[in-house]
């Protein structure tokens, strides 16, 4: 979506934005942050930023993942010089009413383990349903890193719950 002419409200373009992408961005950041409310501030940060800033947008899929990744890892590098402890909100939305509560607290329990880089590639493998290609370019890292940081988020996975039951 492209910012069409300097005297157009905000409201009229970021709107439709927020609408189509903040619910995603949203889950994104959580896995990245594993803190529901750090990632909820990421993400009004980024479009407060938008407003701010005004800039022309091409790939506003692209540009928004992007500016929230950025954000996370900035909240990341700010919480580990504070020492901040994260809240225990969960970090997966339940997918059914039925679903074993036990099991998906282990599952999160075990995805805050892992490393932030981890989760990210892991959650945007399986929730995004991104291939690894897609996702080296979204994340501009190696596509080797990408696959490996996956791999090691499984074998961890697999160790943890495999140990907890």
């Amino acid at each position: 979506m492209t910012r069409r002419s300097s005297d157009e409200s905000a409201a009229e373009w970021i709107g439709p934005l927020y609408d189509r992408f903040a619910a995603g961005l949203y889950r994104y950041a959580v896995m990245v942050l594993a803190d529901p409310a750090a990632a909820s501030d990421a993400v009004q940060e980024v479009f407060a930023g938008i407003i701010d800033r005004l800039p022309r947008i091409d790939d506003a899929e692209h540009y928004l993942r992007r500016a929230v990744r950025n954000e996370c890892y900035s909240t990341l590098r700010r919480r580990r010089s504070q020492d901040r402890v994260i809240s225990g909100s969960p970090l997966l939305e339940p997918i059914a009413e039925c679903a074993d509560p036990g099991t998906r607290l282990m599952i999160d329990q075990a995805l805050r383990r892992l490393p932030a880089e981890q989760r990210e590639v892991l959650y945007l493998k399986v929730y995004e349903g991104m291939t690894f290609q897609e996702i080296a370019a979204a994340i501009g890292e190696p596509l080797n890193t990408v696959a490996s940081r996956y791999r090691y988020a499984l074998e961890k996975l697999r160790t943890q719950l495999g140990a907890s039951r």
